[in-house]
Formats: C-alpha cells, structure tokens, sequence
C-alpha cells in the first residue's frame, strides 16, 4: 500500500459525525491544518447523527453538572444557526413528566433549581388543560422549562461541515480509519485503505467505532442499537394543531418505573408523523453488523408504552428505524487526553444524551488539542477515572 500524498497535518480528525464535525470546524477556524476522516458519507445514517430531530434541554435530570456545559452549548447553537443559513434549532419547550420520585421529574427539579433555570411544576390536571394530547397519570407531575425545543442533526453536521471546508479543513469521505498509532516524535500516523497519514495531534471521534479505535485502553464501552419510531396520532380526536411544535413540546416520562421514553412534537406536516421511542433499550451491538431491521413487535411495543401518555396515538406508523448509541459504564461522557497518550484526545459524547452538546464539545476538543486544557469544567469526563474501567458495565 502506498501512502497518500498530502503532507504532514496538525491534527486528524477521525470520524465527521456530530462531535467530529463540531471539532474540525473549530480546529480549521482556529488556523490548524486539519484532515478529516470519515468512513462514510457526510451527514450519514449509521451511526448516531441522524433520524430528522434531537431534544435540547437545560432542566438536565442526569445531573446538574451538565447545566453550565449546556449553557454554553445553546450560545452554540444559536450562533451555529446564524452563521450557517440552516434551520437548525427550534425552542418549543420541554415537559418532563413522572411521579413525584422519578429521576425525569425529580432530577429535572433539582437541576433547575440548582442553577436558577426558569421552569414550572405542573400537576396532572394542568398538563392535561395546556396540552391536550396528553393524558398522564393522575399523581404524576411535569416540570416545564420554555427553553427547551429540538435541533436537527443531519442539518447540524453538514453546517459544522461546511464551515470546516470553509475554514480550509481537509474532508475525506468513505475512508474509514483502520488503525492508528503514536510516533517517536510524539505526534500520530493513521492508517486507512488508501494510505498513511501524519500529524501532530489526534483526535477519535468515532461514535460507536470508537470503542475499537480505542481498545487498547480496556474502557468499559458498549454500543447499543436503539429503535425509533414515527406515528400518526387520531386528529378526530385530537386536532392536528393540537400535535404540532406550536402547542405541543419535547417530553421526556417515566412514571411508576413504567420505563422512560421521549418525543417530540409533529414538525413535519400531519404526513410526517410524530416521533418517539424509549430512552434506552440496552440492547448491544456491533456497528458493524448490527440488525437495521425494526419489527413489528418492536414498533407495538413501542406505541403501547407510548399510549400511556397519548391515547389517542392510534394511527398508522409512518416509518422507522436505528441507531446506535455508544455508552459509557457510568454513563457520563468521555472527552480528554489519552491515558499514556497526550498527543490524542478522546471524544465519545453519545451516551445517549449527547448530542445536545455538540457546539460545546467541539470548543472542548479544539482547546484540549491547541492548549492542552479549556475553561470548561470537564473533570467528570476524565477517561483515567476508575469507573470506566473493564470491570464497570452499566446498569
């Protein structure tokens, strides 16, 4: 194999999918040579970028923690819009709804109140007065926060794209990297089908091939396939309007442990569907070979648990499909310098609650490759830390 004629880069990127594409356009505006590498196509389906929408919420009930980082990462997202010309970023509201101990409803609560978000707690009676739609249980409770809504993936990576061509990164598609090594020197060489390439700096970005590229560090990783589903709610019942972005917001419910799921509004005409699916299924996989086939038992499933909310969720399904989600044992993120290897930086942000911090982890990336640190506080991601070891699974 020979290799590929293109010189020696400041840093690779490998993987251009939401925190890859984030971080090389970060890195290419900040004046590096930057090569990305993806294996395949821009704004693709196989991985974990895409399916038409993703929830942005601040009223974080995995851990306030995350606040400030989100804080940050809507500054993103508005700027991001602005200065792409996409339609990316859409604030409906969030409501996140559970009995009064559940970790939706509960940890929500605490996380607003903790940083001083603007929210309201609502009984089931007032949930059901302001959106129709929905139907919880009667002991259940929502908090609401205005400053939450969806943004679009597919739209969010080819702006991040674009802007890193425009910035004069260097893109490379359908070339998946095979592996990689350090160099004496201290810099890196990754090797592809095509060839060899060098650089001073790496980045692994690779949502659920991540955990291969990084196997020599034994992390407890675990990609798991997920199902997501697009139905068609019964508008005799319930008007049209009544399911749209303009009157029905992002949710999140988990009430009595009847498992948690999430959806969104109707944002692409009465045709379009309504889509939702269960937090988490922890069903593993292999990115490689996994099942991108959704049954018919999975779909039902799926629309039974939902109905527990929306009753009136009785119309066809409009379509389906998978995607993969790459957890950590403790479920926290894993962004920061290799152990044994600070020459690469290491970004697996899925966790199934990553993408709403695609602006901020690309800001993240870019200061730990340029400085060695950023301002963000992201000790609880460091990938040293004891619960990420072989001997950690998650829960």
């Amino acid at each position: 194999m020979s290799a590929v004629t293109g010189g020696h880069h400041d840093v690779i990127v490998l993987g251009l999918g939401s925190m890859g594409s984030a971080a090389a356009r970060q890195l290419a505006a900040r004046g590096l040579s930057v090569l990305g590498l993806e294996r395949f196509w821009p704004a693709h389906d196989q991985g974990s970028g895409h399916g038409e929408t993703r929830i942005v919420r601040q009223s974080y009930f995995e851990g306030a923690a995350y606040v400030p980082l989100l804080r940050r990462a809507y500054e993103g997202w508005h700027e991001l819009q602005e200065t792409s010309g996409r339609d990316i970023l859409t604030l409906c509201g969030g409501l996140y709804v559970g009995d009064p101990e559940s970790k939706i409803f509960k940890g929500s609560r605490l996380a607003a109140e903790a940083h001083d978000l603007p929210h309201e707690v609502l009984d089931a009676e007032q949930i059901r007065a302001r959106f129709p739609a929905m139907d919880p249980a009667d002991h259940a409770f929502g908090l609401y926060e205005d400053n939450a809504g969806f943004v679009r993936p597919e739209q969010t990576i080819l702006a991040n794209l674009d802007l890193a061509a425009r910035h004069g990164a260097e893109l490379r598609y359908d070339e998946p990297a095979r592996s990689w090594r350090g160099t004496p020197g201290g810099g890196v060489e990754v090797v592809t089908d095509q060839g060899t390439y060098g650089a001073d700096r790496l980045v692994i970005a690779a949502g659920a091939w991540a955990p291969g590229l990084l196997a020599d560090l034994g992390l407890a990783l675990r990609v798991e396939r997920q199902v997501v589903g697009w139905f068609t709610p019964d508008f005799d019942a319930v008007p049209y309007e009544r399911w749209t972005s303009e009157e029905l917001p992002v949710y999140i419910e988990e009430t009595d442990l009847n498992r948690d799921i999430y959806g969104f509004p109707m944002v692409d005409g009465p045709a379009g569907g309504m889509k939702l699916a269960f937090f988490n299924t922890f069903d593993p996989a292999d990115p490689d070979t996994v099942d991108r086939t959704v049954t018919e038992v999975e779909i039902e499933a799926t629309r039974t648990r939902a109905q527990q909310l929306f009753p009136h969720l009785t119309g066809p399904v409009v379509k389906s499909l998978t995607c993969l989600y790459t957890t950590s044992s403790d479920r926290d993120f894993i962004v920061g310098a290799m152990p044994g290897s600070p020459q690469v930086t290491v970004a697996s942000v899925c966790s199934g609650h990553g993408f709403k911090f695609v602006p901020v982890i690309g800001e993240i990336l870019a200061d730990l490759v340029v400085s060695d640190a950023t301002a963000h506080d992201i000790a609880l991601f460091d990938p040293a830390r004891p619960s990420l070891q072989p001997s950690a699974r998650p829960s």
